[in-house]
């Protein structure tokens, strides 16, 4: 169980602190962004020439044509604000054949659980929900591997194996606490933590990556959300692996992670919190990082709580915020 000191700050993750300026896009490419008012995007997928996306304020699965009309699709899912006031509902989406597979996030506060909370979903063209597992606790994202998925499980701290046809649920690894000293603590209470003290938080695992035969993780990092402590690891994406390889450090609150290339990776960071007012406004970013020589480039600065990142194809680039924004990086 989280602390009550700590429930008290997690409330805070909607208030966002300042005025940011207007997001910033790499030389390379040049930005557009579509803003709906209320919206509170989350995942992003293609779907042919169509980008699905969903919707945490209303619950909805959206599809962009490629004249650039959004529209709902599906049923009314579960929605709302979980008990640290962030918002919960369909995080991520993808197409699977001939219908959709839906990471649906824990009971909204206040709400009796249903059968479609918490749960792994299948949406039909009919647009029939069924569930596939629900025997997980808040399941974020998720990979196809083969006939089964790969759940990122932000409550547990793990990633779950899930089979597409019996529902049938394994743990594949299971997220170890992360370490810092007390020295990196100082911006938060400089008189609070010894400058030698260790001190632990939770590896809340985020997005995930199917690439070159392993999975690719980010780690949100917890409470108190220390600059610099995310990370992204991989592990093999077969088996039950015993241990990940850190691939980058140094990270604020990595979110979603991507490829654009063989060893290009694209990591998206939510951005710096603050203690006093939750997380800034502008801080977030979207980084290309190459894993043979660890070089990295920020391709996208000023965001407010982006979400997820997709590479649409090799010209494209789309990224959520749950401030109702779509930002489309068209390379030059």
């Amino acid at each position: 169980m989280r602390s009550l000191v700590e429930l008290t700050f997690l409330v805070a993750l909607l208030t966002i602190s300042g005025a940011a300026a207007e997001p910033v896009a790499s030389p390379d490419y040049r930005l557009t962004v579509e803003h709906r008012q209320g919206a509170r995007f989350a995942g992003v997928a293609r779907d042919g020439d169509a980008l699905l996306i969903t919707n945490l304020a209303d619950g909805r699965l959206y599809r962009r044509d490629a004249a650039g009309e959004i529209l709902p699709f599906g049923p009314v899912l579960p929605h709302g604000l979980d008990t640290f006031g962030d918002p919960t509902g369909p995080y991520r989406v993808e197409r699977t054949g001939q219908s959709f597979i839906v990471a649906q996030g824990w009971t909204p506060a206040g709400q009796t659980t249903g059968p479609l909370d918490h749960a792994l979903l299948r949406i039909s063209e009919a647009g029939i929900a069924t569930v596939v597992s629900s025997d997980l606790w808040n399941p974020y994202d998720f990979a196809i591997a083969g006939k089964d998925f790969i759940v990122v499980d932000s409550a547990r701290n793990s990633l779950e194996r899930v089979s597409s046809t019996t529902g049938a649920r394994a743990t594949v690894f299971v997220f170890k606490r992360l370490k810092t000293s007390g020295a990196a603590l100082e911006t938060l209470s400089p008189t609070e933590f010894a400058d030698k003290q260790t001190v632990e938080f939770d590896a809340v695992p985020t997005g995930i990556a199917a690439h070159d035969g392993r999975l690719f993780v980010s780690l949100f990092g917890g409470f108190p959300f220390l600059p610099g402590s995310g990370r992204v690891v991989s592990l093999p994406d077969v088996g039950t692996p015993t241990s990940a390889k850190v691939e980058a450090d140094n990270l604020n609150a990595p979110v979603d992670v991507a490829f654009e290339a063989p060893r290009a990776m694209l990591v998206l960071e939510h951005g710096a919190f603050a203690q006093a007012t939750g997380w800034t406004a502008g801080s977030g970013r979207l980084l290309r990082l190459d894993l043979q020589t660890g070089k990295r480039e920020v391709l996208l600065d000023g965001l407010t709580r982006p979400v997820s990142v997709l590479v649409f194809d090799r010209q494209l680039i789309v990224v959520s915020d749950l401030e109702g924004n779509l930002h489309f990086l068209n390379h030059r």
